[in-house]
């Protein structure tokens, strides 16, 4: 298991975790050129990196209350959901398993950041429209965040994209971090 702890010179800085896939593990280049190292250069957050390549919501859930317990995050971006529907995966099970996430979360007494996910859409209209549909109900009947998609804008730009047009290239690592870093700043003004 690749677990990459990024930690900021405040010792007394919130930490959030990031529980992700390849979109946050630096899928195809250097850990440091990947979005959530840059991050932890430009904001006071201690940053840990517990995304996988390739991770499932049910891979994510089991891996979770090892990682809450280790490192007692404030704030948990859960951004998982990708590989569950590019494989397919019912969208009960993906929304059981998120939902399950975010209670754990809670139960830590950390707060949930939930990701809106996207597929292409070659799996079905009526699978895309459910899938995208689960985040904002996830977020409504839990009452957390939903935060948009970094990739949103990025995966329609081929110079963004890598040649499998799923995974952001290095080119596309430094607009997601300004993009995450926006939405982080919003969250420090949110909750003074």
């Amino acid at each position: 298991m690749l677990l990459i702890s990024l930690i900021s010179h405040s010792t007394y800085a919130d930490k959030l975790l990031i529980l992700g896939d390849s979109l946050s593990a630096a899928y195809g280049m250097q850990q440091h050129q990947g979005w959530p190292a840059l991050l932890q250069k430009n904001t006071e957050w201690q940053l840990i990196n517990a995304s996988i390549s390739g991770e499932t919501t049910s891979g994510g859930l089991a891996r979770l209350p090892a990682l809450l317990t280790e490192h007692q995050p404030d704030v948990v971006l859960i951004v998982l959901g990708g590989n569950d529907g590019l494989r397919g995966f019912s969208v009960e099970l993906i929304q059981a398993n998120l939902s399950k996430i975010i209670t754990l979360v809670k139960q830590h007494n950390a707060q949930p950041l939930l990701m809106q996910i996207r597929i292409p859409p070659n799996y079905g209209p009526r699978y895309v429209r459910q899938f995208t549909a689960l985040y904002p109900q996830l977020a409504e009947r839990h009452n957390v965040t939903l935060w948009p998609f970094f990739m949103d804008s990025i995966a329609i730009d081929s110079d963004l994209m890598m040649a499998d047009g799923i995974h952001p290239n290095v080119a596309a690592q430094p607009m997601i971090n300004d993009f995450v870093a926006d939405l982080l700043k919003d969250l420090e003004t949110s909750d003074k």
